[in-house]
């Protein structure tokens, strides 16, 4: 589940967003390398099982324990869940973490609901026989994501996890909100959002305005995946924080 992807120095810990896995960062890792040594992270119920109770708080304690030996404060960085789950460790082991890189998530989802988006998902017509076939359904972006995401087989491309596990990790965000936890973040922060973004409207400004550390950039023409839909911008951006915050 954390998979030492090379390199030597301060520890930086990559954290995929719902329906993501650890391989969908391989095209960040030739330039993150230089800054240090990198790990990437396969979730729970992300091709391995899910916590018994899907909260939040489950999560961020199975991240807790796979990283336990990574003894040296770590950078983190995280897109979508991974950006949450990223501050939410950030919260609760404050030791453990030195900067964090939050991609396109908020903190009050409250009122949404995934039941819509999970029957769309159950439609999708799996498994997918080839890669064109995924690229054709999803578009250049998102399918390329999918690629490094899905469990590929002799049949095929499809999910690595149960839409019923992706459908109630969402649901528990539009029960609550995780202001609280961002509020006892006490580390740099580089907050990056897209201009399509699946955001709250200004969420994510407020958390940089909340936070003395924290800066916040509006990627233009990006969505959701900010990395891959603007690697320029996304790989300027978390260059100069980490030059900051490493010296």
């Amino acid at each position: 589940m954390l998979i030492d992807e090379g390199g030597t120095g301060v520890p930086i810990l990559l954290l995929h967003g719902l329906m993501g896995s650890a391989r969908t960062w391989r095209a960040q890792l030739d330039w993150l390398r230089p800054f240090g040594r990198l790990y990437t992270f396969d979730a729970a119920g992300h091709g391995r099982p899910a916590p018994p109770e899907l909260t939040t708080e489950a999560f961020v304690a199975d991240l807790a324990t796979a990283t336990a030996q990574i003894t040296e404060p770590m950078v983190v960085i995280g897109h979508s869940m991974g950006g949450l789950h990223g501050w939410m460790f950030a919260a609760a082991h404050p030791d453990r973490v030195r900067a964090l890189v939050v991609e396109d998530m908020a903190p009050d989802f409250r009122g949404r609901t995934a039941r819509d988006w999970a029957e769309m998902i159950e439609a999708w017509p799996q498994p997918f026989p080839d890669q064109d076939a995924v690229l054709d359904f999803f578009g250049p972006v998102a399918g390329r994501y999918f690629l490094q995401a899905f469990a590929h087989g002799p049949d095929g491309y499809r999910l690595h996890g149960a839409v019923t596990t992706f459908r109630d990790i969402s649901e528990e965000w539009g029960t609550r909100d995780f202001w609280s936890q961002w509020d006892a973040v006490r580390v740099p922060a580089l907050l990056i959002e897209g201009e399509h973004t699946i955001t709250p409207p200004g969420q994510m400004r407020r958390m940089a305005a909340d936070h003395p550390q924290a800066r916040h950039v509006l990627v233009p023409d990006a969505g959701h995946l900010v990395h891959d839909d603007q690697p320029a911008a996304y790989r300027a951006e978390v260059t100069r924080f980490l030059s900051e915050v490493l010296g």
